[in-house]
């Protein structure tokens, strides 16, 4: 089976033949049609990003995935062969991962693409999409509550405005100008290019504004932020980080919302296997909208 994996001294992945993991009982066997690529993966393509996460040479890449089942285990129940399914993989250590021909991950990861939606889409969702859930799930009810999106057209922002307005919240999106009509059209009921004073009792922070997010928060307001941000508390605000986490049962919820048409679904572009170092480069460039994806 072919899979990309890190290359000890390098700081591009390589696609090379491995063994296919074991399936245990719990897991199913996934013939990938298409992995999108992230940040996350670019940087652990990297020596420095190996460093950081303590990996060695030859662990493997990709997170987001959509594809078919072609085996299950025995204690699998709710999924068979030949089910379209989407999941979401955090073994930052496995042999391979997602962006490989097969993949194997634990059944309660994965939740069915729904009629109505692309599968080959379906890989772009994941990673970015329970991000934002989880985010939101920290926050408590929305009424009478102000709800500040930083980075509301980005991969985590654009989901968590879509969501946050469907559960009710008043929300305001910070983007660039350009973005502006993909921020209302999400539902944000305020679009702003700049962070304004202290007017909101949370802010999510999608666009890693770090400490320079807490300035829009009244005193005693909730911040929500992802891994390598370093924000101090003040004036009684409260730090909730997200560690995006696995989750089959909220990945249906939300492949469900994309299928109804709640998401804006974005894709930058497809490359084979073969040719993921462009869509690694392109990625590592940044300014992308929408996900580069990988078909095998």
């Amino acid at each position: 089976m072919r899979a990309l994996i890190t290359s000890a001294g390098a700081d591009t992945p390589v696609l090379t033949d491995v063994e296919p993991a074991p399936l245990g009982p719990a897991d199913l066997r996934i013939h990938v049609s298409a992995a999108a690529v992230n940040p996350i993966d670019v940087f652990l393509a990297t020596e420095r990003g190996r460093t950081v996460f303590g990996l060695g040479g030859g662990a493997g890449l990709g997170s987001d995935l959509a594809g078919t089942v072609v085996e299950a285990g025995a204690e699998v129940d709710g999924f068979a062969v030949g089910d379209l399914v989407a999941a979401l993989d955090r073994d930052l250590a496995a042999p391979s991962r997602a962006h490989a021909e097969s993949i194997v991950i634990a059944a309660t990861d994965v939740a069915r693409v729904p009629a109505g939606l692309d599968p080959i889409a379906a890989a772009s969702i994941p990673l970015n999409a329970l991000a934002a859930r989880q985010g939101l799930d920290l926050l408590g009810p929305p009424e009478g509550r102000r709800l500040l999106v930083t980075g509301a057209a980005g991969a985590v922002g654009g989901y968590a405005v879509a969501l946050a307005v469907r559960a009710g919240w008043r929300v305001t999106g910070l983007a660039r100008t350009t973005d502006a009509a993909f921020v209302r059209d999400a539902g944000a009921e305020r679009f702003v290019e700049e962070l304004p004073g202290p007017a909101y009792d949370v802010v999510l922070d999608a666009a890693t504004m770090h400490s320079d997010a807490i300035r829009a928060l009244h005193d005693g307001g909730v911040y929500v932020g992802y891994p390598g941000q370093t924000v101090e508390a003040e004036r009684g605000i409260h730090i909730k980080p997200v560690v995006t986490q696995p989750d089959g049962a909220a990945l249906a919820g939300l492949l469900r919302h994309a299928a109804d048409g709640l998401f804006q679904l974005r894709i930058a572009g497809t490359v084979a296997l073969e040719e993921a170092s462009v869509a690694y480069a392109k990625v590592a460039g940044g300014g992308q909208r929408g996900r580069w994806l990988l078909i095998p």
